[in-house]
């Protein structure tokens, strides 16, 4: 697997005053690995991750199956091989009270579940938008692993993304940096 992937923990930061979202993925000493520039007005998401921001190579394609849909499901596709690395699916009528996602295989079975920490934290973040930092965890069964944690800072979005706990590697580098681009950009439209 590609080398961009082989880390434990990352920073995604969202670039706060651009018309179209802007993401750069960092690893553990601050060099960028990869780079995505969502496109305006798209009726169906349609994200690029590059390993650069010349977007010389791309790795990831986030692709929404339908043009709009409350419980939209995204295939998270390995752009060097083609293939679907698996997928995400927010959750619809749940997500409007707390964000969550079913993450699923290539298959699409239900591997895990994506969501914010706190029914309570996650009221207060819908009133107090930016005021609140959010914080997702990502469960395979019982087993936690993945954290994914806003840092407070009202001018700039920035999600640490912990995979550490997941020492049997049941999940996919590629699907949990998808999980985070689309975190920020899903809470992007909310804020």
């Amino acid at each position: 697997m590609n080398q961009i992937f082989q880390f434990n923990q990352y920073l995604l930061k969202r670039q706060v005053f651009a018309l179209a979202g802007t993401f750069r993925v960092f690893d553990p000493s601050g060099r960028l690995l990869l780079f995505s520039q969502q496109k305006m007005f798209k009726l169906r998401e349609d994200i690029r991750v590059f390993a650069d921001e010349a977007k010389t190579r791309e790795v990831l394609a986030i692709k929404a199956r339908q043009i709009i849909d409350f419980s939209a499901a995204f295939d998270v596709i390995d752009s060097a091989t083609g293939q679907k690395v698996g997928a995400l699916r927010r959750k619809g009528f749940a997500s409007m009270l707390r964000d969550e996602w079913e993450i699923l295989d290539v298959n699409d079975n239900a591997r895990g579940k994506l969501f914010e920490d706190s029914m309570g934290l996650a009221l207060l973040r819908r009133f107090l938008s930016g005021l609140i930092p959010q914080n997702y965890d990502l469960f395979f069964g019982e087993t936690r692993v993945a954290d994914y944690k806003q840092n407070f800072n009202p001018f700039s979005y920035q999600l640490n993304i912990d995979f550490s706990m997941d020492t049997a590697g049941q999940l996919d580098r590629r699907l949990g940096i998808a999980a985070a681009i689309l975190l920020a950009a899903i809470e992007g439209r909310q804020s």
